[in-house]
């Protein structure tokens, strides 16, 4: 299978769903956050530092359940630039 580089849109996609979780962990271990989600304590820092900027759909679906943030939120901040939504 060959895996095509992600745009440079999709990379700032995966910085702000980045961002969205960090913000929700707030001052939680994050650890504790990667346990209660049931992945790496790496794969949440590299999610978190963008450096995984299209995380699956399963492990996103773990995160919000973990931190208590509803789906639909991280959606919007993978898909929308919050720039862009205070301009209008």
């Amino acid at each position: 299978m060959v895996r095509y580089p992600l745009a440079p849109d999709q990379i700032e996609a995966g910085r702000r769903l980045g961002a969205a979780l960090r913000r929700a962990r707030a001052g939680r271990n994050p650890a504790e956050v990667a346990l209660a989600a049931e992945i790496s304590p790496e794969t949440l820092r590299k999610i978190e530092t963008g450096r995984m900027p299209t995380p699956a759909f399963g492990t996103v679906v773990r995160l919000s359940e973990a931190l208590g943030v509803p789906l639909s939120e991280l959606a919007v901040a993978w898909r929308t630039d919050p720039a862009l939504s205070r301009v209008s």
